[in-house]
């Protein structure tokens, strides 16, 4: 909730207190534990009055002093076998391989496009990395090369996955049905700490007719739902095959007849999914599915207007919805 800028009324400052206070308490004791600020202390193995670490054990964000480990950044304790170091919260992307992201195309350079995933650095997208649009598995040629803007060019939305750190840079690939372009949406952005990596980060809400991609790096993307096919990145014909002549004589685009709007009640149920999204990452709460679905739920029974989901009253009623799931959740655990 730090930094959230919400015009409350004095009742509403009094429930979203009352809320937050209780999802604190609610909070399990080891997972306060686990939460560190600057000059904490952070404990350790003691074996006869003895402190077991040595310096190369001191990971990023801890440091030695007075013959304890304490933080130096606010964050999480992490332990991987003898090393002990603080992940903080509120930081930029860090990649791992495997994950699912979601970037816009910033640059088509030669044999490579360059992607904004919110890190340090653009992420690089081989052309090798990309199934071709004729599926075909072959060496790619200087035919293919010219023809990458066909595929994405600069400002595209993307879905692709981390594949690894070369020379060069981060490196990502799209060798699957259900990476590439992403169209007819809204692109999101958010803390990458709201988004947990998980098994399944793809989701269809067949009830809504909406597609859902939570990325790892804080990029979600909310738009109409799209069949993955082998062909789902079609290479770019020709313009003299592209433009037909119709019964006045006058030149037309081929994709501008055949292109086909979303319909109305889509195009709604996207915009109250994004907007869930903005209240979650408003009010601070992890993202999932799961809530997403609730909140536009909630919306949808409520009969409000989309745009009254991003008022304060519903936020209030969002945090307090959240201490119901809590508490319910904590009771069947």
């Amino acid at each position: 909730m730090r930094g959230t800028q919400l015009p409350l009324n004095q009742t509403q400052k009094v429930r979203l207190q009352r809320a937050l206070q209780q999802l604190e308490s609610l909070s399990s004791k080891i997972n306060s534990n686990a939460s560190v600020t600057v000059a904490d202390s952070i404990p350790v193995n003691y074996e006869d009055g003895v402190l077991k670490y040595t310096s190369r054990l001191l990971g990023h964000g801890t440091s030695e002093l007075n013959g304890e480990i304490v933080a130096t950044v606010c964050g999480i304790v992490e332990r991987v076998n003898k090393l002990v170091y603080v992940r903080a919260l509120r930081a930029r992307y860090k990649p791992e391989v495997g994950d699912i992201i979601v970037g816009r195309v910033v640059e088509v350079a030669p044999k490579r496009w360059r992607i904004e995933i919110n890190y340090s650095q653009n992420a690089v997208l081989m052309l090798s990395s990309m199934n071709l649009p004729d599926g075909i598995q072959r060496r790619r040629t200087a035919v293919d090369e010219l023809n990458m803007r066909s595929i994405f060019e600069e400002s595209d939305v993307i879905c692709a996955e981390v594949r690894g750190f070369q020379h060069d840079g981060l490196h990502l690939q799209a060798r699957s049905q259900k990476y590439g372009k992403l169209k007819r949406g809204q692109l999101l952005t958010v803390p990458p700490y709201l988004v947990k990596r998980r098994k399944q980060h793809f989701h269809y809400l067949e009830q809504y007719g909406i597609d859902v991609i939570l990325g790892c790096n804080g990029f979600i993307w909310v738009g109409e739902h799209v069949e993955a096919t082998d062909d789902m990145v079609e290479e770019q014909v020709s313009k003299s095959e592209q433009q037909t002549m119709n019964s006045d004589g006058i030149l037309t685009d081929m994709e501008e007849q055949e292109q086909v709007s979303t319909p109305l009640e889509i195009r709604q149920y996207v915009c109250r999914a994004a907007n869930a999204v903005r209240v979650l990452a408003t009010l601070g709460f992890i993202v999932t599915i799961e809530v997403i679905v609730e909140i536009v739920n909630l919306s949808s029974s409520m009969n409000l207007d989309i745009h009254e989901m991003l008022g304060s009253e519903f936020c209030v009623l969002v945090t307090e919805k959240e201490v119901e799931r809590r508490t319910l959740t904590k009771k069947k655990g």
